[in-house]
C-alpha cells in the first residue's frame, strides 16, 4: 500500500519524508513515550504516596498492579477494536481518556481513586499502544521506511522508561502528584496535534459482526491472568486460590480457541500463529521484557536497599542503557535492512545474556565502570537490537487488516510476559532469602534472582536462533530453484523469509 503521506520513490533512490508524515509518527512516538515514562515514574514515589494517604503495603502494590491489571488485560481488545471501528478514532479517544485519568491520578485524595485513576490509564494505554503501532505499520509501506519508522518509535519507549526513572526522582522532592500530573499537559498536546496530522482511518475489512462473545471471554481470561500472576507472591502460588484461578484461566482460554475458531470476525485469527515467524516475536517479547523489567526490580533493589543509593543515583545508573538507545534510534532500521530481524533479535538477545551474567559479579562495594556500566551498555545495545526488530518481525506480512490484532497480541505477549516472569524471578528471590538479614545473605538471594533473569533471557536466545536455521534452510531451497528460475529466486526467498502471510 502506498500512503498518502509519503512521495513514491525509486527502491533505488530512498523513499523521501514529508512534513506532515514526521508529524504523525511524532505524535504516535509521543503515545508510546508517554506509556512508558508513566510505568518508571510510579515506582519512585510509591514511599510518598503511601505516606499523604495513609496506604498498606498492599494497598499501595495496586497503585502499580492497577495499571498492570488494565494495560494487560485489555490489549488483546484494544488492538482488535482498532482494526473494527477504525485506528485514528481509537488512538484519539483512548489518548484523550489517558490525559483525562492523568489529571484525576494527580488530583485525588484517596487510596481507591488514585488506584482506579491508574486502571483507567492502563486501560487507555490498552487501546493507544496497538492502535499506534497499527497506524505505523498501515501508513509506512513494509520495507526501509517501516522499518525506520519502528525503530525510531519503540526508541520512544526506552528513553521513556529511561526519563522517567529520572524525572520521578526530581518531581518526587516537591511532590508525589507532579509525576502523575506530568503525563496530562504532554497528551493533550498530542491530542491536539494527532486531531490535525493522523489520517484518516478507513475500516478496511467488511467484517459480519463483532466478536462479542470473543471479546468477553478473551479479556475475561487476560484479566483474570494477569491478576492471578500478580497476586499469587502475596498469597502463595501453591494456594488454592492461586491454583483455582489458573485452572478458570486455562478453562476460560480453551473455551475463547474454540469461540474464535467458530467466529467469522475474530477477535484472533487463530492463523497467524501458525507462522513460525509470528511465535518466535511473540515468546521472544515475553522473554525480553520478562527479564529486563525482573532485573530493573531486582537492580534497583540493590542498588537502594543494599547500596543506600537514592533514587536519582539509581536512574542514573541506568541512564547509560536508555541513552545508547536513543542515540542509535536512526541507525536501527538501516541495519535491519542489511541483516534482516532474525540476526538482530538473536544478536540482541546474546547480548542481553552476557549482560545479565556480567552483573553477577556485583558485590557490596562495586566498581561502577568495572561491572556496571559494562553490564548497562550491553543490555543497552541489547534493547536496541531486539525491541524494533521484534516488532517489524511481528507486523512484517500482515494485511492491513489485521494489523491491529497482531499490534495487540505482542503487546499483550510484553505485558504478560513481564508479570509472569517478574513473579517467578520474585518467588526465586523469596525461596532462597535467609533468615538473616545482613547485607551479603541479601546480596546472595538477589543474585539467585538475577541468575533466573540470565535463564529467561538465554531461553529467549535459544527460541529466536531457530529463525537462523530456518532462514538458512530457505537459502537453500532457494539456490535449488535459482539453477531453473534464476529470475524468481530472489523475489522468492524474499517472501519466504519476511513476509509469510498464513491464512486459515
Amino acid at each position: 500500500m502506498t500512503s498518502p503521506l509519503t512521495t513514491s520513490a525509486a527502491p533505488s533512490s530512498g523513499v523521501h519524508w514529508t512534513p506532515r508524515l514526521w508529524g504523525t509518527l511524532l505524535v504516535l512516538c509521543a503515545a508510546m513515550f508517554l506509556d512508558a515514562l508513566d510505568v518508571s515514574m510510579v515506582g519512585v514515589a510509591l514511599p510518598s504516596i503511601g505516606s499523604e494517604l495513609d496506604l498498606s503495603t498492599s494497598a499501595l502494590q495496586w497503585v502499580v498492579s492497577g495499571y498492570i491489571l488494565g494495560y494487560g488485560g485489555l490489549l488483546l481488545l484494544g488492538g482488535r477494536t482498532a482494526d473494527l471501528l477504525g485506528r485514528r478514532q481509537v488512538f484519539l479517544v483512548a489518548l484523550g481518556v489517558f490525559a483525562l485519568a492523568s489529571l484525576l491520578g494527580g488530583l485525588v485524595d484517596s487510596g481507591p481513586l488514585l488506584i482506579a485513576s491508574r486502571f483507567i490509564k492502563g486501560l487507555s494505554a490498552a487501546f493507544t499502544a496497538p492502535a499506534g503501532l497499527s497506524i505505523i505499520t498501515t501508513t509506512f509501506p513494509e520495507g526501509p521506511l517501516r522499518n525506520r519508522a519502528l525503530s525510531l518509535y519503540t526508541t520512544c519507549a526506552a528513553t521513556g522508561f529511561s526519563m522517567g526513572l529520572v524525572l520521578s526522582g526530581l518531581l518526587t522532592e516537591a511532590s508525589w502528584r507532579l509525576t502523575m500530573l506530568l503525563p496530562a499537559p504532554i497528551a493533550i498536546a498530542a491530542l491536539i496535534a494527532g486531531l490535525k496530522l493522523i489520517p484518516r482511518s478507513e475500516r478496511e475489512q467488511t467484517h459480519r459482526g463483532y466478536d462479542i462473545p470473543g471479546a468477553i471471554i478473551g479479556t475475561a481470561s487476560m484479566l483474570l491472568l494477569v491478576f492471578t500472576v500478580v497476586q499469587a507472591p502475596e498469597v502463595g502460588w501453591g494456594t488454592a486460590r492461586t491454583l483455582l484461578s489458573f485452572l478458570a484461566v486455562a478453562v476460560l482460554l480453551t473455551v475463547f480457541v474454540r469461540v474464535e475458531r467458530r467466529s467469522p470476525s475474530p477477535l484472533i485469527r487463530l492463523g497467524v500463529l501458525r507462522s513460525g515467524s509470528q511465535i518466535r516475536a511473540q515468546l521472544g517479547a515475553m522473554a525480553f521484557f520478562g527479564s529486563y523489567v525482573s532485573f530493573q526490580f531486582l537492580v534497583t533493589l540493590y542498588m537502594q536497599s543494599l547500596l543506600g543509593w537514592s533514587a536519582l543515583q539509581t536512574a542514573l545508573a541506568f541512564l547509560p542503557a536508555g541513552a545508547l538507545v536513543a542515540l542509535s534510534s536512526t541507525k536501527v532500521g538501516s541495519v535491519v535492512d542489511r541483516f534482516g530481524t532474525p540476526r538482530l533479535i538473536v544478536l540482541g538477545f546474546a547480548l542481553m545474556v552476557v549482560g545479565y551474567a556480567l552483573f553477577l559479579q556485583v558485590s557490596l562495594d562495586p566498581v561502577y565502570a568495572a561491572v556496571i556500566l559494562p553490564s548497562m551498555l550491553l543490555i543497552g545495545a541489547a534493547c536496541a537490537l531486539v525491541f524494533p526488530s521484534l516488532n517489524i518481525q511481528a507486523t512484517n506480512g500482515v494485511e492491513d487488516h489485521e494489523q491491529g490484532m497482531v499490534s495487540g497480541l505482542l503487546n499483550t505477549s510484553v505485558q504478560v510476559g513481564g508479570a509472569i516472569f517478574l513473579a517467578v524471578v520474585t518467588a526465586v528471590v523469596a525461596a532462597n532469602a535467609s533468615e538473616s538479614s545482613a547485607p551479603q545473605a541479601v546480596l546472595d538471594s538477589y543474585r539467585s534472582g538475577l541468575v533466573m533473569v540470565t535463564v529467561i533471557a538465554l531461553a529467549g536466545l535459544l527460541v529466536t536462533a531457530t529463525g537462523l536455521r530456518t532462514r538458512r534452510t530457505t537459502r537453500q531451497a532457494t539456490v535449488l530453484v535459482a539453477k531453473s528460475e534464476p529470475t524468481q529466486a530472489e523475489a522468492r526467498a524474499e517472501a519466504a523469509e519476511e513476509r509469510v502471510t498464513v491464512r486459515d
